[in-house]
């Protein structure tokens, strides 16, 4: 079964030795985002004009993405119009963020620990167990931003996220950010793929903006 999306940003997120999250808040809009876009690229949901619409409601198969679909059509069913992108991404991230780290343990990908803080507060980790598809992750990442390959949909999609989350860092963190900065706009802009999927991922990348920014706010504030 393919690693998805929202699996491969919680990979790149999570600290290999020590299991913590990097740029957590950012990350989990991404995860979110990740499962999101991922069941657009299977059929199951279409995004345009900023709203979310159910097209196919049948399992992908995959426990991750058909748990979240079944989330996210009983959440569209309680409206009688299309909800919008931003307000499922607000609603679903931290929920969505848990269950792709479940799903990691349970392929092997990630261990679970727990520590207590202070020797009171009880805090759990995620250090990397096999870190083969990070790995292949990275070098198909680097293939693409760095040297210059031809993204398929996946990994544009992939791209795309990352670039809109504003998580550049986690993705290359030893190359400067103004060297990966203008192909990975690029990338996210670009003719890779198709209509449909191409209008999709133009608005999930002004969703993302759009909730990294009113969390950025709401912390300053």
């Amino acid at each position: 079964m393919a690693v998805t999306l929202g699996e491969e940003i919680m990979l790149l997120s999570l600290d290999d030795e020590s299991g913590a999250a990097k740029d957590r808040q950012s990350a989990g809009w991404a995860v979110a985002g990740g499962i999101l876009l991922e069941l657009v690229l299977a059929g199951r949901v279409s995004v345009a004009d900023e709203r979310i619409r159910i097209t196919d409601g049948t399992p992908t198969g995959t426990p991750l993405l058909d748990h979240r679909l079944e989330q996210l059509a009983a959440w569209a069913a309680r409206s009688g119009k299309p909800r919008k992108v931003t307000d499922w991404l607000t609603k679903d991230h931290s929920k969505a963020v848990g269950a792709t780290i479940d799903s990691l343990r349970e392929r092997g990908l990630v261990a679970e620990e727990q520590h207590k803080v202070l020797g009171l507060f009880p805090v759990r980790r995620y250090p990397e167990a096999d870190g083969s598809v990070e790995r292949e992750l990275r070098e198909r990442l680097a293939a693409v931003v760095l040297h210059d390959a031809t993204p398929d949909d996946r990994t544009a999609g992939l791209i795309a996220v990352i670039h809109s989350a504003k998580l550049h860092r986690i993705a290359f963190p030893d190359v400067p950010r103004k060297q990966i900065i203008p192909r990975m706009m690029e990338i996210a802009d670009g003719q890779w793929a198709g209509d449909s999927v191409r209008d999709a991922i133009r608005n999930m990348q002004a969703a993302m903006v759009a909730v990294t920014v009113a969390t950025t706010v709401a912390v300053a504030g």
